[in-house]
């Protein structure tokens, strides 16, 4: 049979492509449309490894908070959220206690190294975050040395009379304003490193004032810190087990 004349005649496939289009565009679409769905969860709150967590606020709440507390009230152990504190403790000691724990105390290890559940980026985060600006704030401040050898003990005697009985009482058993600082329980766990940090920052959570305010306008010397703490460690009872690490 010849051509019959008229409209030329399509090519059966043409219709395909504009197709093949219009599907990947639905399906693009119904992809983001399960993301709107009612219920789901957004990308941010999805579920992730513990190790991914890398921000702060996540991280101190899900391992310090339970002792430190969140808002630097009164908890269980000293609030992290005190700049003079955080300006005074040596960044390397720190990391190691984040990293270590404190041996016969209840800190403990949070390194996955040492049996703990954070990886080494992860206290990166913590340990930057806590120090983050302390350099200028110790400046400022004109803060003590961290560490210093144990001083005098006739004159921190004398010393802590000065500064110390009046919340503590002139033995040291507990006054009107603080609790003992001679009971044998409390100076077995408690580092010479950290009866220091008491001294010199105080605990702002307690009431305590640091090195600056136990006298009104009278500022503990260096020396004068070294001696109440050489009297603190005299009180201690001598047993193999008293913890004797750097703490902050």
């Amino acid at each position: 049979m010849g051509h019959v004349s008229g409209s030329p005649r399509r090519p059966a496939v043409s219709c395909r492509i504009p197709l093949l289009g219009l599907c990947l565009a639905v399906i693009g679409l119904l992809g983001v449309g399960c993301d709107r769905l009612p219920g789901r969860p957004k990308p941010e709150d999805r579920w992730r490894p513990d190790t991914a967590v890398m921000e702060f606020d996540a991280l101190y709440r899900s391992q310090c908070a339970g002792c430190h507390s969140r808002d630097g009230r009164l908890a269980a152990a000293r609030p992290l959220n005190d700049p003079t504190y955080l300006a005074f403790v040596d960044p390397t000691v720190l990391r190691r206690v984040i990293t270590e724990g404190i041996s016969g105390t209840a800190m403990p290890a949070f390194s996955q190294k040492h049996g703990g559940l954070l990886t080494d980026p992860q206290i990166d985060v913590l340990v930057d975050r806590l120090t983050a600006g302390t350099l200028g704030v110790a400046v400022a401040l004109k803060l003590p040395p961290y560490r210093a050898p144990l001083g005098d003990v006739g004159r921190g005697a004398l010393a802590y009379q000065t500064y110390c009985a009046k919340c503590h009482g002139p033995e040291g058993r507990g006054g009107p304003n603080g609790r003992s600082i001679v009971d044998p329980s409390y100076l077995s766990l408690v580092s010479d490193q950290a009866l220091r940090t008491a001294v010199v920052v105080g605990r702002v959570d307690l009431g305590m004032p640091d090195w600056r305010g136990y006298v009104p306008g009278r500022v503990m010397s260096p020396q004068e810190i070294s001696d109440v703490v050489a009297w603190l460690v005299a009180q201690r009872p001598q047993r193999p087990m008293s913890p004797r690490l750097s703490q902050p």
